[in-house]
C-alpha cells in the first residue's frame, strides 16, 4: 500500500474552492519570473522544488495553478486566515502570485510514504468509500482514486504530508478555515471523528 502552516497552505490540502472567486490577472504565470520570489520567500517552508520537507507546510509541487493562485489571493484578502502567510503574501501583485502558481505547479511532486500501513487501510476505506452512517463520503468522489484532485475545483493530495492533511481537516471541522465553497469541507470535516481524520491522512501521504 502506497500511498496534500505556510506558502499555499495551510495547501494541500484538503479544500474546495471558496465562495467568493479570486479575480486573476489577464496574463497567464511565468515560471521564471517567479524565481526569484521563490528563492528569497518561499523556498525556505516549500523548498525550491515545492517538496517541503516539514511535515506542517504543504507540498505545492504538482498542485494546480488555479488552485494556488487562488489560496495565496485569499491569504492576502483574508478570506484565508493565517498569520505567517498574510505576511508572506502582503506585498505580492496578483501578477507575482499568478507567477508563482506557475512556477509550482510544474515542478514534480515527489511520492510519499504511510508511515503506519494499519491506519493507512483504515484510511483507504474512508476515502474510497467515506463513513457509512456518519454522512461522511468517499473522498475519491472529489479527489479521485489516485488523488489527483480535478483542475481549477479539488485540489491534488496524492503523497501530501499527513500532518498537514490533519491539520486541514480539523480547521475546517472548527471552522478555523473557512475558504471552501457551500462549506463543502467544513460540512464533511464536522462528521468525522479525530481518528477518521488521522487514517485518511495517512492514507493520502501514501497514496500515488
Amino acid at each position: 500500500m502506497k500511498l496534500v502552516v505556510s506558502l499555499v497552505a495551510a495547501l494541500a490540502a484538503t479544500s474546495a474552492f471558496a465562495n467568493t472567486p479570486a479575480a486573476a490577472p489577464a496574463s497567464k504565470g511565468d515560471p521564471k519570473a517567479a524565481e526569484s520570489i521563490v528563492n528569497q520567500v518561499c523556498a525556505a517552508c516549500h523548498s525550491v522544488d515545492g517538496n517541503s520537507a516539514a511535515a506542517a507546510n504543504p507540498k505545492l509541487a504538482g498542485l494546480n495553478s488555479e488552485y494556488i493562485f487562488k489560496q495565496l489571493a485569499e491569504f492576502k484578502s483574508g478570506a484565508r486566515k493565517n498569520a505567517i502567510m498574510s505576511g508572506m503574501v502582503a506585498s505580492l501583485s496578483p501578477q507575482d502570485m499568478q507567477n508563482l502558481a506557475a512556477y509550482y505547479s510544474a515542478q514534480q511532486p515527489k511520492p510519499g510514504t504511510s508511515k503506519d500501513r494499519e491506519l493507512a487501510l483504515t484510511g483507504q476505506k474512508i476515502y474510497r468509500g467515506g463513513v457509512q452512517g456518519a454522512g461522511v463520503p468517499a473522498c475519491a468522489s472529489c479527489h479521485g482514486p489516485q488523488g489527483k484532485g480535478i483542475p481549477t475545483q479539488f485540489p491534488h493530495l496524492a503523497g501530501q504530508h499527513s500532518d498537514y492533511i490533519y491539520a486541514q481537516l480539523n480547521s475546517f471541522r472548527v471552522g478555523e478555515r473557512a475558504n471552501d465553497a457551500a462549506k463543502m469541507m467544513r460540512s464533511i470535516a464536522a462528521k468525522m471523528t479525530d481518528a477518521d481524520m488521522k487514517a485518511v491522512a495517512s492514507y493520502i501521504q501514501g497514496l500515488r
